[in-house]
């Protein structure tokens, strides 16, 4: 038991690597998604500006609509992702260096603010 508790923590040097990977990758990621989603918000603009029929031109508004949408949504989410990142990384280490002894056993703050009350 006391080896368990003393030995290098097995989830730091898994989660490690995926946090670098995933540092490394978000940067090459928004260019990417960026990239791809002017190409293809230009495509469904040309298909707009085509489109000679009222039900095509409606069809291909509510497609660029919702294009943009989900590009702008897909930015913004690996943009917290990357601001988060130092964040997390902190919350990590905290949470793996903490001493084994102040573990406290789920509810053992109730027991004893209910102690607290008699």
């Amino acid at each position: 038991m006391y080896y368990l508790l003393t030995a290098a923590n097995p989830f730091e040097t898994v989660s490690k690597p995926i946090v670098e990977l995933l540092d490394m990758a978000l940067m090459p990621a928004l260019a990417i998604v960026g990239a791809l989603g002017a190409i293809y918000c230009i495509i469904l603009g040309a298909k707009l500006a085509k489109a000679e029929e009222p039900q095509d031109r409606e069809k291909a508004k509510n497609s660029l609509k919702n294009a943009i949408v989900g590009f702008v949504l897909i930015f913004v989410l690996i943009v917290v992702l990357k601001l988060g990142m130092g964040a997390m990384k902190t919350w990590m280490e905290n949470a793996t260096k903490a001493p084994a002894a102040s573990f406290q056993a789920p509810g053992s703050a109730v027991v004893s603010w209910l102690r607290g009350l008699r």
